[in-house]
């Protein structure tokens, strides 16, 4: 449920204005009121890139830490000393990287020729011979070189010929001639040495750095969180009677009146205090048990609900388990689901742990409605010797002697169930919201559709006669037509209105049968699931069957452990996506959801 919020109006001296947002941020309650608009202020943008250099610095450090991180904040250090620390590290690691790089180079062209000594080609330039470096492809070389320059062949490498000449002064061949390193191979060898153990003392020290001062880059980043959000409330402080007064809206949980009224008596601010009307654009803060409470990340993937609106996530939990269970059809998954959210609940840290009780519930949805499908790892349970008690429950096999699946069918009653109370949470929800007179037209449809399902159920199994079925058929159309197609709007002219009507029957009687065939991805999935799992035990009892001894059975326990392991992690993909689509797209289309409200952030201290 949505909680009920009421709206604060401040008039503030402006002598008292920071005491005052000292104190209500320590509070921590009260949702002030966005105004800023137009260019952003220059503060406000210079913080917002410093958050972003914060953020990606705290990934590359949590990166280099590898997890293991001191957890003492040195305050007294200065944020842009430890920054500047950082910076120096990382450019001395890239100056290393380049040096490396560099020699790299070198050494490739030096192997070449050999590691000899540049001291001894400078004593032949001593007396008068020079030595020269060229290269060629193997067609231009010229045997005449080596009698007429003294020319040796050094290598062939790739069709290329590498020659040195020495002669008693400088030749000018028509072929390239190289410019070597100024240090031999063995000298570059060294140097690459020294650089390789530079830049390994170097990524320790940073790793080192990233260890003891994360936490403390953390706590500047929080700090930075925090005068953000006050440069943004003091932006969103309107100034009046030359700047000696300032306004601030606000919101607040009617359950907070009370401690937030204390504090403004006590502060001596004026203020006015007021209950959210369905027309005020509140912020929404959800209220939940702990069980719908764990759907609510569902709805905040989509968007909260406008204030004027219903929370959809007391009807997302019931009926996403539901349909998670189907999509999986699994007893066994199930169960396997339930020991990994344990599990894991363990390892993970607080705020994924949470997580996993979502995993758990999920898990234990799937273990009962996979009993009642029949299956357990792959394994047809119906076709087991167990008591036929147990079998009663069970919703397997074809529907009579026709070719369709029990499941098939219970897939579209549940798809038509879910349906039907989207309607009807429409047609609640604009009466609640625009009055009943304009809501004719859904509660039109709503009585059409479930109108003729509840008649043509009753009349289908003998409850009532098909003279009194008939009836019952033309007077609910009847009435639903003149909500449908005469008072769709009461303030338009009638012929616009049963032209209105027409379109919506139209896509009435295009979608919802669309809508309802969507669901039958419920039993499509868990079928899918179920058959893959079957072949699996199947593979693996015929390796077994075939290995025989000791061999089959660890054989045979690998391809059941990778395939059933497998088939789970294919399986919570798909049930997870499709029970979402179907919520997001069959539900909300159909029970008129917007989800454009905006979430309850208070102006409060900023905490990890």
């Amino acid at each position: 449920m949505i909680t009920r919020m009421k709206k604060l109006t401040f008039l503030i001296f402006h002598k008292d204005y920071e005491t005052f947002l000292q104190q209500i941020r320590e509070l921590g309650v009260v949702h002030v009121v966005e105004k800023q608009c137009g260019e952003m202020d220059e503060h406000l943008q210079l913080y917002l890139q410093k958050r972003a250099f914060y953020k990606n610095l705290l990934r590359e450090m949590d990166s280099l830490a590898e997890k293991e991180v001191d957890d003492t904040v040195h305050k007294e250090l200065p944020a842009d000393t430890l920054i500047q620390s950082y910076e120096a590290l990382q450019n001395r690691i890239q100056e290393l990287n380049q040096k490396l790089a560099a020699v790299d180079k070198d050494i490739a062209q030096m192997e070449i020729w050999g590691n000899f000594e540049w001291s001894s080609v400078q004593r032949l330039k001593d007396v008068g011979w020079f030595v020269q470096f060229f290269e060629c492809s193997e067609s231009e070389f010229d045997e005449t070189w080596e009698t007429s320059f003294n020319a040796y062949r050094i290598a062939e490498r790739g069709g290329h010929v590498y020659f040195i000449t020495i002669t008693k002064g400088p030749v000018e061949l028509e072929v390239e001639s190289l410019r070597l390193p100024d240090l031999s191979l063995a000298e570059l060898e060294a140097e690459k040495q020294r650089l390789m153990q530079q830049l390994e003392e170097t990524t320790n020290e940073l790793k080192s750095f990233c260890k003891a001062n994360y936490r403390t880059v953390e706590y500047f980043s929080h700090q930075l969180e925090g005068d953000i959000d006050l440069l943004k409330v003091k932006l969103n402080s309107e100034k009046v009677a030359d700047g000696t007064v300032l306004i601030m809206e606000g919101w607040i949980p009617e359950d907070t009146e009370a401690e937030v009224k204390a504090l403004l008596e006590a502060s001596g601010v004026y203020y006015e205090i007021r209950s959210a009307t369905r027309e005020d654009a509140a912020p929404i803060k959800l209220k939940n048990n702990a069980f719908v409470r764990m759907y609510e990340v569902l709805t905040k993937m989509y968007g909260m609900p406008d204030y004027a609106e219903f929370d959809p996530t007391p009807l997302i939990a019931p009926f996403f388990s539901l349909f998670f269970a189907f999509c999986m059809g699994d007893a066994g998954y199930g169960v396997a689901l339930i020991l990994l959210g344990f599990i894991l609940k363990k390892k993970l840290s607080t705020s994924l742990a949470g997580m996993m009780n979502l995993v758990i519930t999920l898990g234990i949805f799937t273990t009962v409605f996979g009993a009642v499908l029949g299956t357990f790892f792959g394994v047809g349970l119906f076709d087991l010797n167990i008591p036929d008690q147990l079998k009663e429950f069970m919703i397997v096999g074809k529907i009579g002697d026709t070719s369709y699946d029990k499941q098939m069918l219970l897939a579209l009653i549940i798809g038509v169930i879910h349906i039907c109370i989207a309607m009807t949470v429409k047609a609640i929800g604009q009466t609640v919201r625009f009055g009943f007179k304009e809501s004719l037209s859904a509660w039109g449809w709503l009585l059409l559709v479930i109108g003729f399902i509840c008649t043509g159920g009753l009349s289908f199994f003998k409850v009532i006669s098909e003279e009194v079925s008939t009836w019952a058929f033309i007077i609910i159309g009847g009435i639903s037509a003149i909500g449908i197609y005469l008072l769709n709007n009461i303030h338009r002219n009638v012929f616009i209105n049963i032209g209105a009507g027409l379109w919506d029957t139209y896509n009435m009687a295009t979608g919802l049968m669309g809508d309802v065939l969507s669901y039958i991805r419920l039993y499509a999935l868990g079928l899918a699931g179920a058959m893959l799992g079957g072949v699996f035990n199947q593979l693996g009892f015929m390796v077994q069957d075939g290995a025989g001894g000791v061999i089959g059975w660890i054989l045979c326990g690998l391809i059941l452990v990778f395939g059933h392991t497998l088939n789970i992690a294919m399986s919570c993909l798909s049930a997870f996506v499709h029970p979402l689509r179907l919520t997001f797209v069959e539900y909300f289309k159909n029970s008129g959801y917007e989800g454009k409200g905006e979430t309850y952030k208070p102006f409060t201290v900023v905490k990890k």
